[in-house]
């Protein structure tokens, strides 16, 4: 049988493995951030203006197909609007 101490040790006797260092941290992402390649204000603005395009081409879809499921299921069902 599995000695049960072993499998599973008590979690207060474990150790920290890594100390946390709130300036260490900081300057990490601070690194981190100056290797992102960041958008122009052109390409935020063109991509911008897609998402709004597709959200209006999205909504029209949705609600003609809405419009046909609801046309459909009152005539099947025979029920008079």
């Amino acid at each position: 049988m599995i000695d049960r101490v072993r499998a599973f040790p008590d979690s207060r006797m474990r150790t920290p493995t890594m100390a946390f260092s709130p300036f260490k941290f900081l300057q990490e992402v601070r690194t981190e951030t100056a290797k992102v390649t960041w958008p122009t204000r052109r390409e935020t603005t063109i991509t911008t203006i897609m998402v709004f395009i597709m959200v209006a081409v999205s909504s029209v879809f949705f609600f003609v197909a809405d419009q046909i499921l609801r046309l459909l299921v009152t005539f099947i069902l025979g029920i008079q609007a």
